[in-house]
């Protein structure tokens, strides 16, 4: 077991996984979501949902310190929250792609010695976005396992140039605004 599934099996951080272990090329592979702000503990066997999570994750490591992680985050006003969860496994070689439903646009930063690449997300999914910085298709996956799709986005991010300007954290929060996510169709 990687220091990075150890961390968030022993913090109780894994959420909705529907993947978590090692692939053929790396260490450790998770895609679910993962806990920011735990919910409230009720009894010893009962706990309310989180309030915070990072959803759609994708992360890869084969280091003790996360080599990539994207994912989605509800509003600007979880990030923060994160870097504080994860600190301990974040590497400053690290990449790291947030996609933020209340940005109004991209940068690239630097937080807490990390650097951090923040996009602003509203119809699309995290995944494909992912797909399109690392200009697949999903027919490039189609016949792959859950694994070898992690792999093969990774490898694509990895060898993707992201064209993102540089900015502040201080810039990032003015681009922050009020309404989050757009629904589609019925609800």
């Amino acid at each position: 077991m990687t220091k990075v599934q150890e961390f968030i099996y022993d913090n109780n951080l894994q959420w909705q996984a529907s993947f978590s272990d090692k692939t053929a090329d790396y260490a450790y592979a998770y895609r679910g979501s993962l806990i920011i702000t735990p919910g409230k503990v009720m009894s010893a066997d009962r706990q309310l949902p989180p309030k915070a999570t990072a959803t759609q994750v994708i992360l890869v490591t084969d280091t003790d310190k996360i080599d990539f992680i994207a994912c989605e985050l509800e509003t600007l006003d979880f990030f923060e929250d994160f870097v504080e969860r994860y600190k301990e496994v974040l590497s400053p070689k690290g990449l790291y792609m947030l996609f933020v439903t209340d940005l109004d646009a991209s940068g690239k930063f630097e937080y807490e010695g990390f650097t951090f690449n923040m996009f602003a997300l509203d119809e699309s999914s995290v995944w494909n976005e992912l797909l399109d910085h690392a200009d697949l298709s999903k027919g490039d996956l189609k016949r792959l396992s859950a694994q070898e799709k992690i792999e093969t986005v990774y490898d694509g991010i990895k060898a993707s140039t992201l064209r993102i300007p540089d900015k502040s954290y201080e810039e990032i929060k003015t681009l922050q605004n009020s309404d989050g996510k757009v629904l589609f169709g019925a609800v």
